[in-house]
């Protein structure tokens, strides 16, 4: 009786039982339940809350993404106030670039790292590092009384030069 006491017990030990219909969220959800939205609804958000109008570039890099997403933050102030444009790759992960713009006023410096300054076709200059020990490569510069800071993947920077940065950048011009 004991014996088989032990079997039955061990046949349900260890026992998952899960609806058929269990599913992880999609990519989609994840984002959303995070605060990303559409890129427009994002930068309406953005443009509304500082009454001033923000132009974005026209270009991405050349590398494919399946998602993108914005999110505006409005969190303590308008110190940290921030667009948030996000493209991404459900397929390579690699494939991800940023991009963060913030109120002049309240821009964020990188003066103590490795930096090449290139100049803009608009005549000011951007500035690229790839140093920061992160896993991404930055693009830094000005415009419109707003700080835009492009990010891209360190492991796609063979793709994605300073080069091509400075042509996104240059693609808001437009």
């Amino acid at each position: 009786m004991v014996l088989f006491s032990i079997l039955i017990c061990g046949l349900y030990y260890g026992t998952v039982n899960a609806k058929p219909n269990d599913t992880p969220p999609s990519f989609e959800e994840i984002f959303t339940e995070i605060g990303y939205k559409s890129v427009a609804d994002a930068l309406d958000d953005f443009e509304h809350h500082f009454n001033q109008e923000l132009k974005l570039p026209t270009r991405v890099p050349p590398i494919s993404f399946t998602h993108y997403f914005g999110r505006f933050s409005n969190l303590d102030g308008e110190i940290n106030d921030t667009l948030e444009v996000k493209f991404i790759s459900d397929q390579l992960p690699d494939n991800h670039f940023k991009m963060n713009v913030r109120p002049i006023q309240h821009k964020i410096t990188f003066e103590k790292y490795n930096s090449k300054v290139f100049k803009l076709k608009n005549g000011t200059n951007a500035t690229y590092i790839d140093d920061l020990k992160v896993g991404f490569n930055l693009l830094v510069f000005e415009r419109d009384n707003w700080q835009y800071m492009f990010s891209v993947d360190a492991d796609v920077s063979d793709k994605v030069t300073p080069e091509i940065l400075i042509q996104i950048a240059n693609s808001i011009d437009f």
